[in-house]
């Protein structure tokens, strides 16, 4: 059965699930998205999703021509129809169909798909054993630019980190802010462990304000680790008794090597484990 993609209202095959060139999501990276997980159905931490997304559609001043219960509505159908209880959701909202020119006023009214589909961001191996990443010499955006929390469709320094990462043979690029200080990576979030402290960067870093992150955070209060969000250098990268990523697509993965430095051990520690299995706990509940 071929994947059913729901547009402005309406399903489409995936073969033909289209927009228009003239949308300026394509053409200018003119729109905001949201990576979403549903785990045997139930959407994981929607509300949190909506609220991310609406705050990124406000802050690039485009108005999102539906309501959360609208959209929240939509998510399940998508989901329903492709019978993917176990899946990754796109949701995406673009500022539509206009002209060749950045004028935002001449689009008629915004665009708005999903796409549910299943995922695999790293071969399970990876989970086990860690993976190798770099610092990559493309900077995170600056604040003052384009705001890092803002989850928009401009993701090229992003990729160009990636592109790094991969001409590097690895999985994964860690990314800088314009001080140098650490952000995240392309599409993750980041935690070092030590002396039994977990410490991530925090806003004023340049970082997205990642959901799965929020809930390991949450989980180190339960479990009574302790957490804290701090400036963080390579430096400390290189000294850290452990060090994982976590992300929506991703979820929690051993970072085990940077810069070819092995990180502690050179294996996955205690508290990424510990957390890697709290969180799966955390999904199956709802």
């Amino acid at each position: 059965m071929s994947l059913k993609i729901w547009i402005d209202g309406k399903f489409h095959d995936k073969e033909n699930a289209k927009i228009s060139v003239f949308d300026h999501g394509l053409l200018y990276g003119d729109g905001v998205f949201e990576g979403i997980r549903s785990y045997e159905g139930r959407v994981f931490r929607l509300e949190e999703h909506l609220r991310r997304f609406y705050d990124s559609a406000k802050a690039i001043r485009l108005t999102v021509p539906m309501t959360a219960e609208q959209i929240a509505s939509a998510i399940a159908q998508t989901i329903q129809i492709n019978n993917l209880p176990n899946c990754y959701i796109r949701l995406v909202v673009t500022r539509g169909v206009g002209y060749l020119g950045l004028n935002p006023q001449k689009c008629s009214s915004p665009t708005v798909f999903i796409i549910a589909d299943s995922i695999e961001m790293y071969p399970a191996e990876m989970y086990q054993k860690g993976v190798a990443v770099i610092t990559s010499s493309v900077i995170r955006n600056h604040p003052s630019s384009l705001s890092p929390r803002i989850k928009s469709l401009n993701y090229l320094n992003n990729i160009l980190a990636k592109i790094e990462a991969a001409d590097a043979g690895v999985s994964e690029a860690v990314m800088l802010n314009a001080e140098g200080n650490v952000a995240e990576c392309t599409a993750e979030n980041i935690f070092i462990a030590r002396a039994g402290q977990l410490q991530t960067p925090g806003t004023a870093d340049g970082i997205l304000e990642g959901v799965t992150r929020q809930a390991i955070m949450e989980l180190c209060a339960e479990l009574k680790i302790p957490c804290v969000e701090k400036m963080l250098q390579r430096h400390d990268l290189y000294i850290a008794d452990e060090c994982f990523m976590t992300g929506t697509g991703a979820e929690v993965v051993p970072i085990t090597r940077i810069d070819g430095r092995p990180i502690g051990t050179g294996e996955p520690g205690s508290l990424t484990r510990r957390l890697t299995e709290a969180f799966h706990r955390l999904v199956r509940k709802g």
